[in-house]
């Protein structure tokens, strides 16, 4: 299958998680499950954005009596009549009668009154539903909740909302040839560098993770791996091709498997498949090799833990000029690590030069990836490519 194929492929058989109702201070990172809509008009009524005098404008310039003051919580309780000055505080509520604010530092008071310059209606002042009104649709769901989108939902008068809960996916490592650190590695092994990453992908994008590792290469032992994982998917790292030690696609058949994708004409990451198990979890299978594991839980497990959240799913690609020449591109969509470029003629991307399957620091300095389409032609410096960024600190 093409990528877009296989993704659409998995994502017909992905459907959003059950909602859960928390508090604001419990829902940072969370998938809206509601629409957010105000309950009244934000300001609820007309203020100040400065320190200063509330007056009308038709008695400015002027020489005003000093009558009374409004600060942030307490109001005046009056009506401004001409002639007449109000002291006045950033957000308290403009008094009635009055139309325009003149800031503090360009008035003199003396004694119970205050020399006001020119001013024109609406100076200074902020309307009342200037920001949103009652009814408005803040929030959509489907949205994940940063502080910013948090405090929207508390200016709009919510404690708690509707999110849906966190996926809970289970990563399931297999191999003899991989050893968890401080475990000393045999002669033959080397350190498990996919599942620590693959983990932490996963917490990025929002989903509780459990790890399951140290399975041995035995289709029992596997089977029984799988069956015992839990969580709403299983994400097997290793074991995805069809070579004698490749086991996890006939131990995931024991389990009744049905196969939805049995491959994926992508480099790096060709074995890649996906399937749904007799329970109903689905269980996706990306190939050992660190680079392949990651370009594929890049284009594919992030869709599907987007789609378990009901947000829109798809990776966000951008157009960007090559820094050096691409040679022509084979059979297979081509995902390369690469590097963003920022210069004075702005942002450029250069792919690595070494794109092996098995390297992992060069994945460590790449910030983006990018696209190569099946037969496409040599590139030059200067043509532009499609570039999928990653998620950096």
């Amino acid at each position: 299958m093409t990528v877009e194929a296989a993704r659409a492929a998995m994502l017909a058989e992905i459907r959003p998680l059950e909602t859960v109702d928390l508090p604001l201070g419990e829902a940072l990172g969370r998938v809206l499950a509601e629409d957010i809509r105000a309950v009244r008009d934000q300001p609820p009524f007309t203020n100040s954005s400065m320190d200063g005098w509330a007056v009308r404008a038709a008695d400015a310039p002027g020489w005003l009596a000093i009558v009374g003051e409004s600060a942030a919580g307490h109001g005046f309780e009056g009506r401004l009549s001409p002639g007449q000055a109000i002291r006045i505080f950033t957000g308290a509520a403009l008094p009635e009668g009055a139309d325009a604010v003149v800031i503090q530092e360009d008035a003199r008071r003396d004694g119970e009154g205050v020399e006001v310059p020119a001013a024109a209606v609406g100076d200074n002042v902020r309307l009342a539903g200037r920001d949103f009104r009652a009814g408005d649709r803040l929030l959509a769901s489907g949205l994940r909740l940063d502080p910013w989108r948090l405090s929207l939902c508390a200016s709009a008068g919510r404690d708690r909302v509707a999110v849906i809960r966190r996926p809970r996916i289970s990563i399931l490592s297999t191999g003899e040839e991989v050893v968890e650190a401080p475990a000393r590695p045999g002669p033959w092994q080397i350190f498990d560098s996919g599942s620590p990453g693959l983990e932490a992908m996963l917490k990025t994008w929002g989903a509780e993770v459990r790890r399951v590792t140290g399975v041995r290469d035995r289709r029992e032992a596997v089977r029984e791996a799988i069956a015992q994982a839990g969580g709403d998917m299983v994400v097997t790292l290793g074991g995805a091709s069809v070579g004698d030690h490749d086991l996890v696609r006939a131990a995931a058949g024991d389990l009744g498997l049905s196969m939805k994708v049995e491959s994926v004409a992508v480099r790096p990451g060709k074995p890649t498949f996906f399937g749904i198990l007799a329970d109903g979890r689905p269980l996706l299978g990306l190939p050992g090799n660190p680079a392949s594991a990651f370009v594929c839980a890049e284009l594919f497990l992030r869709s599907l833990v987007a789609g378990l959240e009901g947000r829109p799913a798809g990776p966000s690609l951008r157009s960007l000029p090559l820094v050096a020449p691409l040679p022509a591109n084979g059979p297979r969509e081509h995902w390369m690590r690469a590097r963003l470029r920022t210069g004075a003629e702005g942002e450029s991307v250069e792919a690595f030069t070494d794109q092996d399957s098995s390297l992992v620091r060069i994945f460590s300095e790449a910030d983006a990836l990018l696209r190569r389409l099946p037969g496409a032609p040599a590139l030059s410096s200067g043509d532009r490519v499609e570039v999928l960024p990653l998620l950096r600190g």
